[in-house]
C-alpha cells in the first residue's frame, strides 16, 4: 500500500459562545482549521485535522500549518501510510519541529491503518479500555457568576470535568474560582488553566487567597519552565503541564525534575497520535495523569482525541475535551453519541468518521 494523493481543505470555525477569552487579553472568535485527506493508490482514504487556538496559543497558526504540510507531502508520496513510525521519521526529515502541519498527515495514515486491517484506531494505538470517557468543558475567563452559571449548564449535560480559565489579577481570578466550585458535586474534577499567563508571584498569590478546601489542580500557570517549576515547589496544589509540554524529551525532562504531577496531552500540540502513544506511555510509567484533547478543533480533530483516550488506563485519565461545543460547525458524521457526560470510541475501523465535503469545499492544495 502507498500513498497516491495528499490533499489539504481549510475551514474557518466560528466559537459557538462568541468570543472565547484567555489570560493576557487573548481573544478569538473563530479558528482556521487545516484538513488532510490521504488517499492510497488502492482507494483507501484517510483524514485528519488541526486545527490551532489562534495565533497567540503556542507556536502555531493556520496559515503555517498549511505552510508545513507543502514542505512535508512531496516527501511522502509513494510511503506506506501504515508504517507510522517510519512516516514521522520522513516528516522529521523534512521539517524540523512544527507539530500542527505533522499532526493531520499523522492521524490521516492512523485512519487508512485502521480501514486497512478493518479495525478502529483505538486497537490499534494499544487496544480500547472497557470504560467509557468523562468529558471536560472548557470555560472561558469572565465574570465570576456569568462562569459559575457556564459551569451550571455543562453540569446539567452531565460533564463531569471542568476547565476554568484564569490569569488576570490574583483577587479576581480567586473569586472566579471560588464561585466555578461553589456547587462543586461528588466526581467532579476542576482544572484551573492559566494557559501559562500568570507570573510565579501572581501564581502564588492566587493559592494564597483561596481557601484550603478547594479541590483542583492548577495548570499551566506560567509561561516558563523555571516559573512552573518555582510554583510547584511552593505549593501543595497539583500542578499539570500542558503549553510547555509538547515533545516526548520535555515529558522526560519534566519527570526528572518532578516538575508537574500531570500533563494535557494536546494531539495536535503534541504533534499526532504516534507521539502521542509514545507520550502516553512514559506519562503512565511515572504515575502521571492526563487529559486528553487538542488545542481545539471539529468532529475530525474530537475523534482523534476519543479513540487516544479510549486507550488510556481510567487511572491514569481525568477525562477528554469536547472539542465539538466549542464550534457551531459540523465537519463530520459518525458514531460520537455523548450519553451523560461520557463517550465511547466507535467500533467501525479507522476513525469511524465521513467528512461533509459541502462544507469543507474544494481542496486548497494538492500532491500527486
Amino acid at each position: 500500500m502507498k500513498i497516491a494523493k495528499i490533499e489539504v481543505f481549510q475551514a474557518n470555525l466560528p466559537y459557538s459562545g462568541g468570543v472565547y477569552r484567555l489570560s493576557g487579553g487573548r481573544e478569538y472568535a473563530g479558528f482556521d482549521a487545516s484538513f488532510v485527506c490521504i488517499t492510497t493508490e488502492c482507494g483507501i482514504e484517510g483524514w485528519g485535522e488541526s486545527t490551532p487556538f489562534g495565533a497567540t496559543y503556542i507556536a502555531a497558526h493556520g496559515a503555517g500549518v498549511r505552510a508545513g504540510i507543502t514542505e512535508i507531502a512531496p516527501s511522502l508520496l509513494g510511503q506506506d501510510p501504515r508504517h507510522l513510525d517510519r512516516i514521522n521519521e520522513t516528516m522529521d526529515g523534512a521539517l524540523v519541529g512544527h507539530n500542527h502541519a505533522k499532526t493531520p498527515i499523522d492521524v490521516a495514515c492512523w485512519d487508512i491503518f485502521g480501514k486497512s486491517v478493518d479495525m478502529p484506531v483505538c486497537d490499534l494505538l494499544g487496544g480500547r479500555t472497557i470504560n467509557a470517557l468523562p468529558l471536560i468543558s472548557s470555560i472561558y475567563a469572565g465574570d465570576p457568576q456569568d462562569m459559575r452559571t457556564r459551569v451550571r449548564a455543562h453540569r446539567e449535560a452531565g460533564y463531569m470535568g471542568h476547565s476554568i480559565k484564569i490569569g488576570s489579577d490574583p483577587v479576581l481570578d480567586a473569586e472566579c474560582i471560588k464561585a466555578c466550585l461553589a456547587d462543586r458535586q461528588s466526581g467532579e474534577y476542576f482544572i484551573v488553566d492559566a494557559n501559562g499567563g500568570m507570573s510565579a508571584e501572581n501564581a502564588l498569590r492566587l493559592l494564597s487567597l483561596l481557601p484550603n478546601n478547594l479541590d483542583f489542580a492548577l495548570e499551566a500557570p506560567c509561561s516558563t519552565w523555571r516559573e512552573c517549576l518555582s510554583v510547584k515547589r511552593s505549593t501543595s496544589v497539583p500542578i499539570i503541564w500542558d503549553e510547555l509540554a509538547q515533545t516526548e524529551e520535555d515529558i522526560v525532562s519534566l519527570i526528572a525534575q518532578d516538575g508537574a504531577d500531570g500533563i494535557g496531552l494536546k494531539i495536535s500540540k503534541n504533534g499526532g497520535l504516534t507521539r502521542c502513544r509514545r507520550q502516553r506511555d512514559i506519562c503512565i510509567a511515572a504515575g502521571y495523569t492526563m487529559s486528553v484533547q487538542d488545542t481545539t478543533g471539529s468532529d475530525i480533530a474530537f475523534a482523534a482525541i476519543v479513540h487516544m483516550g479510549q486507550t488510556v488506563p481510567k487511572k491514569f485519565l481525568r477525562c477528554v475535551l469536547e472539542c465539538r461545543d466549542m464550534i457551531s460547525v459540523k465537519t463530520a458524521d459518525g458514531d460520537y453519541v455523548v450519553e451523560n457526560g461520557f463517550i465511547t470510541a466507535p467500533k467501525s475501523p479507522g476513525l469511524g468518521i465521513k467528512p461533509r465535503m459541502g462544507v469543507l469545499g474544494e481542496a486548497v492544495l494538492s500532491y500527486s
